[in-house]
């Protein structure tokens, strides 16, 4: 794959993937379209012979792997990702009129960046549970697809030191505006029932599932700007949530590069950006159950848990040309170099002397730069999927990652060809 290819491919997959349901979702359309088998945790697995396999939970968690020879002798070479970011959640009881204004109530969810969401075109997306005429109850995915609502900013006349002091009241200045309805006495009968606008919704896109009744849902406002390819020499690829889809995309197709003939895995958790204590989140039972299910008996599982390793990849920080002296000195990544490996000492990161080793060869062996990212030791320090997961399974571990912009802003900024540079090695690490 050229970088080309793979830079129109991840922008496809961002555009496809507004939520972590239709990460998965527009994951499994790949594997199905390479001929992956989809395994189901409620199935006996006591047949399963090597090939290629993928596995969900909670529809926004996914396990794929290809299963070449003996684990216990050879035990699996897994990267890990996540599918979630920081975003606006529907609330259950989301209907708001105020000054004939309809909006919805919104749940920040993880550590949004939130400025920048006022004023940007925002659609919906998620999933949708509901019964149907023979009284079953299901669920569905649903996208609005075209911009249905705006944050609006207040007007600088109206707050003069907005540029010096403004902080977001999240319960009261975060709920965006979808209509106008009309004059207050009215406007109890024209405001919408959202699980009626809902079901219409699931009529229009999913009209065989006969639905007649919303439940329930998980839903999340994202904007609608497409990512893009940006900058004079086109150096950098502007989007949403770049973390961490660059890194479930970079996994994804690195391991349909590898062949069959390795043992390979890819681990993509929810929840990461809300601590990971889910079903379907790192902490959860996930890759620990599939890893028992695939190995006989304990000694083998012990044996390939000690033969495998696992490269946990999630953005970095770059070196902000503007805020430079939030980094270290000998240790601000910068974009286009490369990607980096993450160290802290201690252990928000997973990465030791002998992981990062067999990184940094192996981008010696693909012909990729690398680098290294410490936070300053006067600053807190972010974590990830890595020690997390090295934890719960006792894997090996490093923690790795592209340099980014504006991470947790609605729109981040990553260097067009760090994604394909990591790509290049995790296909290096999977062969």
């Amino acid at each position: 794959m050229q970088d080309t290819e793979y830079t129109e491919g991840l922008l496809k997959f961002i555009q496809a993937s507004p939520t972590p349901f239709h990460a998965v979702a527009a994951m499994k359309d790949i594997l199905d379209a390479e001929g992956f088998q989809q395994l189901n945790e409620s199935d006996a697995w006591s047949q399963v012979k090597p090939g290629r396999y993928y596995v969900t939970r909670n529809d926004s968690s996914i396990i794929v792997f290809n299963l070449a020879g003996d684990l216990a002798e050879n035990g699996f070479h897994m990267v890990g990702a996540h599918t979630d970011s920081p975003c606006l959640k529907v609330k259950p009881n989301p209907e708001i009129v105020k000054n004939c204004y309809f909006q919805l109530g919104v749940e920040v969810y993880g550590g949004a960046l939130l400025n920048p969401w006022f004023d940007r075109d925002l659609s919906l997306a998620g999933r949708v549970s509901y019964v149907n005429k023979q009284q079953e109850v299901h669920s569905s995915l649903v996208d609005f697809e075209q911009a249905i609502a705006v944050i609006p900013s207040l007007a600088i006349h109206l707050d003069r030191e907005v540029n010096e002091t403004r902080s977001i009241n999240k319960q009261t200045q975060l709920p965006p505006v979808l209509m106008k309805l009309p004059d207050d006495q009215k406007h109890k009968e024209a405001t919408p029932d959202f699980r009626e606008l809902l079901l219409k919704l699931l009529g229009k896109q999913h009209p065989e599932t006969d639905a007649v009744k919303v439940l329930d849902y998980e839903l999340a406002f994202y904007d609608v700007q497409p990512p893009a390819v940006i900058g004079l020499h086109q150096d950098f690829i502007a989007a949403a949530r770049l973390d961490n889809l660059l890194s479930c995309y970079t996994g994804l197709i690195s391991l349909l590069s590898a062949g069959e003939d390795t043992n390979c895995l890819l681990v993509c958790n929810d929840h990461e950006e809300v601590g990971s204590v889910s079903t379907s989140g790192a902490m959860g039972s996930f890759l620990t159950s599939v890893l028992q299910r695939l190995c006989t008996t304990p000694e083998e599982l012990v044996r390939a848990i000690d033969r495998s390793m696992l490269i946990s990849a999630d953005n970095a920080h770059g070196v902000h040309p503007n805020y430079a002296d939030r980094h270290d000195d000998n240790h601000g990544p910068i974009l286009n170099q490369g990607p980096v490996i993450k160290i802290n000492a201690n252990q928000r990161y997973a990465s030791n002397s002998e992981t990062s080793a067999v990184f940094r060869n192996i981008c010696d062996q693909a012909d990729v730069p690398v680098q290294s990212f410490v936070v300053r030791s006067d600053m807190a320090c972010g974590s990830t999927i890595g020690p997390l997961t090295a934890a719960e399974t006792g894997i090996k571990t490093i923690d790795v990652g592209v340099p980014t912009f504006a991470m947790h802003s609605i729109r981040e900024l990553a260097g067009r060809w760090d994604g394909y540079y990591l790509y290049r090695a995790l296909r290096e690490y999977f062969k």
